[in-house]
């Protein structure tokens, strides 16, 4: 054996079961990567959870998320208020007896009083004393007058049932002819009014909630569109192996779900946070006491449902984060196919 065949023996070594055919082509480095994908796909996502971007839209969606939630709070607090000042207000009318000149206020009064109680589904019935309707009117005259020479209406206050409202017209007519200088209001007007600035506020909301969707919608599409040129060489890879679109979008929803969710946390949680102070002490900031704003605002508190509003809002913000980035991405992928 001559030195060149040893060598040749030394560098190939003899295989006992090389059958002289060429040996078999090592596997590519595609094949490497798609096995590695198969085999851990949830330890290499595709768009890493932790990135400048990433924070950047956490931090958007949640100030867009806090926006949302006191918008939403705001309307629910008004629409409460609204609701039970409404109720408050239609199981009430209000007899007004004018001083006139010949006769006794206070019979007056108590004639008036006697001909409401006899109405049918009126249920309680309050004259106001002099003192009382001074307190009314200390806001305007101040505090320490004497009301006397005034020619200073007396108000009656009568509850009806809700059930079975009293023949209010009847009521009326009978009061214009037994008393004089006695009407009667039933508020009507004020309900009006105040079911329209209910209706007006709840619009002015729902027109807020719509432009933050919107501008968390374009983020959401900028911050997808972003993701996807700054990881194009793996899409590209995972198209070269045989990954669907569905599996590439999947992914990238995936990844903003996560992140709105995050986002609407955060802001949500800030805003269940700040409507539980002003519940708590709402009415020293607006410079009333806890009566008043109970009466004003329903103790500023949402209640159980309207925290529960807020949670379905905050689940409704990852939802809407990543089907935005599914459809962005399901866009992309058809334009560069």
């Amino acid at each position: 054996m001559s030195t060149t065949d040893y060598g040749r023996d030394h560098d190939h070594p003899h295989d006992p079961h090389d059958d002289g055919h060429a040996p078999a082509a090592r596997p590519s480095r595609l094949a490497a990567l798609a096995g590695l994908l198969r085999r851990k796909p949830r330890e290499t996502p595709i768009v890493p959870r932790s990135s400048i971007s990433a924070t950047a839209l956490t931090a958007v969606v949640a100030i867009m998320t806090f926006l949302a939630s006191l918008t939403t709070g705001a309307v629910v607090l008004v629409k409460g208020a609204a609701s039970d000042w409404q109720a408050d207000v239609s199981r009430e009318v209000t007899i007004q007896v004018r001083p006139m000149a010949g006769r006794d206020l206070e019979v007056d009064v108590v004639r008036a009083v006697e001909i409401a109680r006899a109405a049918p589904g009126v249920t309680a019935v309050r004259a106001q004393d002099k003192a009382e309707s001074a307190r009314l009117l200390e806001p305007w005259l101040g505090s320490g007058l004497s009301l006397d020479s005034l020619p200073v209406p007396r108000l009656i206050v009568v509850e009806t049932a809700s059930g079975r409202p009293p023949d209010l017209a009847a009521l009326k007519a009978r009061l214009a002819a037994e008393v004089a200088g006695a009407t009667l209001d039933d508020h009507r007007g004020f309900t009006r009014r105040l079911r329209a600035m209910a209706d007006t506020v709840v619009a002015i909301g729902l027109a807020i909630l719509a432009l933050v969707t919107a501008a968390t919608v374009l983020s959401v599409a900028f911050a997808t569109r972003g993701a996807m040129a700054t990881n194009r060489p793996t899409v590209e890879v995972l198209h070269f192996i045989g990954a669907k679109d569905a599996y590439v979008a999947g992914q990238f929803m995936r990844h903003f779900l996560f992140l709105g969710l995050q986002g609407g946390a955060i802001g949500g949680g800030a805003a269940v946070l700040l409507f539980l102070v002003l519940g708590l002490i709402g009415g020293r900031l607006f410079g009333l006491g806890g009566a008043d704003a109970a009466a004003m605002f329903g103790g500023l508190s949402l209640g159980v449902g309207g925290y529960l509003v807020l949670l379905v809002q905050v689940v409704l913000v990852g939802i809407v984060t990543a089907f935005t980035s599914r459809r962005v991405v399901a866009a992309t992928l058809r334009q560069v196919r």
